[in-house]
């Protein structure tokens, strides 16, 4: 801890995360875990940037997003998961005071970004769907990566707001953050003074970028839907919904979790439960959503049965 000047407080320099336990025995056990998923996640992701680049026949919009959104997920659990397998096996739990405000940030500014870029994704869906003939005219490649950019520039700037009113309030103890890395509410938690206005800026800051990507995803869908009623063949209308379903299920997965911690009140914070269902929109959407696209897109397993078999030639 250091000292404030002109003040008799410390300040923390440092945070200990306690993670999700302090056995020693069940540590090894989620080591061993959450390794597996993180390996899984950056494989599958990486599988399917890989297959996007080498592929020419995927150089489309829709695959463009898919690969932005498999970086997304790359760095998304990136910024935790290693230092949650270090803490594991490590003694000390401890991050420093930059670190923690690093982590706080590059966590939000994906997250936020990944919000955003889902409405992209909608966006895609809806044109493509309702407007297929004007789809390479509407979203041409410039509009594709202003769009890309645009979600990255909201993610950043929003995130540091976020950050920096969190990080910059005074904590002079406890340092204690009970959670497996700096995620706001639990750090936020432990300053040293009263956050009520803080939280109420947070909780408007979450209800804006959460909430208002989801209208627009459903008022796209609700579109979509209404252009897939009025297809007369019913192979096509089956292979319309199925395009769409993937989006969907990634969708869900990622919004319901984040929404119940960043949309409830503050009063019902549970430590415990919270870094639990925060597992779910960090570490295992990561992980699925390379499976959901893959499994249900026989252009992907296209691509990949073709990468394998130019492998097995050379």
């Amino acid at each position: 801890m250091w000292v404030i000047p002109g003040h008799n407080q410390t300040r923390v320099s440092e945070f200990i995360l306690l993670g999700f336990s302090s056995d020693p025995t069940t540590n090894s056990i989620l080591f061993i875990v959450f390794l597996l998923i993180y390996l899984s996640s950056v494989m599958g992701n990486g599988l399917i940037i890989l297959l996007i680049c080498l592929d020419t026949q995927l150089h489309i919009p829709m695959y463009f997003f898919l690969c932005i959104l498999a970086m997304l997920d790359m760095g998304y659990i990136t910024t935790t998961m290693p230092q949650m397998l270090v803490h594991l096996l490590a003694h000390s739990q401890t991050i420093s005071f930059a670190g923690c405000w690093m982590q706080m940030y590059m966590f939000g500014a994906l997250g936020v970004t990944e919000c955003t870029f889902f409405v992209v994704m909608a966006y895609d869906r809806y044109v493509a769907i309702c407007y297929p003939l004007h789809y390479t005219v509407i979203l041409n490649w410039e509009m594709c990566i202003w769009l890309a950019a645009g979600s990255m520039v909201c993610g950043f700037l929003s995130a540091l707001l976020h950050t920096f009113f969190t990080m910059s309030l005074p904590y002079c103890g406890p340092n204690k953050v009970n959670h497996y890395f700096c995620e706001g509410p639990a750090v936020l938690s432990l300053a040293c003074m009263d956050t009520h206005i803080i939280e109420m800026v947070d909780q408007v800051l979450s209800v804006f970028m959460i909430l208002t990507p989801i209208s627009l995803i459903v008022a796209s869908y609700i579109h979509i839907a209404m252009a897939i009623l009025k297809i007369k063949s019913s192979q096509a209308r089956c292979k319309a919904f199925s395009t769409c379903a993937s989006h969907l299920i990634v969708v869900t997965l990622f919004y319901g979790p984040s929404s119940y911690i960043y949309l409830r009140p503050n009063s019902s914070y549970s430590p415990e439960k919270d870094k639990q269902i925060s597992l779910f929109y960090n570490a295992f959407t990561a992980l699925l959503n390379p499976m959901v696209y893959s499994l249900r897109n026989k252009d992907i397993k296209r691509a990949f049965l073709k990468v394998m078999a130019h492998s097995r030639v050379d």
